[in-house]
């Protein structure tokens, strides 16, 4: 299951250097699949629709940091946990229920992400 950024979130940033996939961005930040990852061209999300991986989106969240749950391995076959909720003073990097996925399905999506 992706994590994400609850609105306890205190904008400290501590979390944003921490993602090894580049999938947390500061609030009223445009993201795109191919920040910070090897990914080029079309990629398949996990809603099965296809986006080109430069494509710039629309901000999840304008208020505060968020985490792109298409780019989110809860850093399996990185770390033993999710660094983002290891570094946060607040306890707001929480898994996202809306994103169920297996440890295998986080590790082949982090093979997709770093090719």
């Amino acid at each position: 299951m992706a994590i994400k950024i609850t609105d306890e979130c205190i904008n400290c940033g501590a979390c944003e250097p921490e993602c090894p996939n580049n999938a947390i961005y500061e609030g009223g930040v445009e993201w795109a699949i191919a920040d910070g990852t090897s990914v080029k061209g079309a990629y398949s999300l996990m809603d099965g629709s296809v986006m080109d991986a430069d494509q710039r989106n629309a901000p999840i969240s304008v208020e505060s940091y968020y985490i792109v749950p298409n780019k989110c391995t809860e850093c399996q076959g990185f770390h033993e946990e999710p660094q983002c909720a290891a570094v946060c003073p607040v306890d707001c990097c929480v898994p996202d229920e809306m994103y169920e996925e297996t440890v295998d399905e986080l590790l082949a999506k982090k093979a997709k992400l770093h090719v």
